[in-house]
């Protein structure tokens, strides 16, 4: 699970000077990305099995729901990335000596805070970049950076990562982060082309900066996905009720469950809705009808969890070497420091 993180709080300006600029690139046509969605979601749900994209569950109310998930006692991703930020940020900082931060998804999370504030202490802070599918969160991120870290310019980029990462700004050293997990949301096939793209936007004075969860005690991995409280059921489940306001389904929500299982082959969560009686599924916006039978289930995420030499092994593949790693206490989570072979 991911989504944009925390937003920043009212902090007080950084630094002395009181100006920024601030540039808006959109990449990402809005109607294209629609279609996108639609003819995605659509050939997901042909597949066997059926899946759809994690992107339905986002909506406000799923938003929230996520930052209470976050929350949990349970759910350890969000803290334990958090607690090898605020611990390394520094020596991230003193490594990279980027000019440019550039953060793939949310650009106002608490976590690329702890390394903004460690890259100005040092005096290398020249840009940062925010780089989202959605305008608006890129608008208001582009404001709050630049509310609080005055002098710096903000260079949001409203793109598709999978398409549009040869649009970030090139030039000084760029430190690339991309956090939260969320490659784990990516098949293999998918992380192997991410990755190679990666490697050719960065240059050799460039940096990577990944975040991934860990494989761990299945009990554990199982508890984080299938809380007791059931707020995770909720989230997964207001996926149908996005899917049947902005694609025309009539997904009957209350005769769905949540499910989350371990997929031993591929060492990843699965989040499932499972069907509690059989029923006919109609989606008028992409004029399809979709049967699902008792107790038969739809995919609506995927959650990769890795070993530290899996993760060095998909970026030497892509052309990246690892430099430095760092985990938590608990050894639940890593962070990877990689740059051009």
């Amino acid at each position: 699970m991911n989504a944009p993180a925390d937003r920043l709080g009212a902090a007080p300006p950084v630094g002395g000077d009181t100006t920024s600029t601030c540039t808006i690139d959109v990449r990402l046509d809005g109607a294209a990305w629609a279609t996108h969605l639609a003819e995605a979601t659509a050939d997901g749900l042909r597949s066997i099995p059926p899946w759809t994209p994690p992107v339905w569950f986002y909506d406000d109310v799923g938003s929230v729901l996520f930052d209470r998930i976050t929350r949990l006692d349970e759910y350890y991703p969000t803290r334990a990335e958090r607690s090898i930020l605020a611990r390394h940020a520094d020596e991230i900082a003193g490594i990279t000596v980027a000019t440019t931060l550039a953060e793939l998804g949310s650009g106002t999370s608490e976590k690329t805070t702890l390394l903004l504030d460690a890259l100005t202490a040092g005096g290398s802070l020249e840009r940062v970049v925010p780089f989202d599918v959605s305008e608006a969160v890129l608008r208001s991120a582009a404001e709050e950076i630049a509310g609080r870290y005055p002098g710096v310019a903000v260079h949001a980029v409203v793109g598709d990562f999978h398409e549009h990462l040869g649009a970030l700004p090139t030039g000084g050293r760029t430190l690339l982060a991309f956090l939260g997990s969320t490659i784990g949301n990516l098949d293999p096939a998918e992380r192997s082309v991410f990755l190679r793209n990666v490697c050719a936007a960065l240059s050799s004075d460039d940096w990577f900066l990944l975040g991934t969860d860990l494989v761990k005690d299945r009990s554990r991995l199982l508890a984080a996905y299938d809380d007791p409280a059931g707020v995770t059921a909720a989230f997964n489940l207001n996926a149908l009720a996005v899917m049947n306001r902005e694609l025309g389904a009539d997904f009957d929500i209350p005769a769905w469950s949540h499910r989350a299982v371990f997929d031993e082959e591929h060492r990843r969560i699965e989040m499932h809705v499972v069907a509690g009686a059989d029923q006919m599924v109609r989606l008028a916006s992409l004029d399809l009808e979709v049967h699902v039978h008792d107790g038969g289930w739809i995919r609506t995420e995927i959650s990769t969890k890795f070993t530290s030499e899996q993760v060095a092994e998909e970026l030497d593949a892509a052309g990246l070497q690892t430099v430095e790693v760092w985990t938590d206490d608990d050894g639940d989570f890593l962070v990877t420091l990689a740059r051009r072979r």
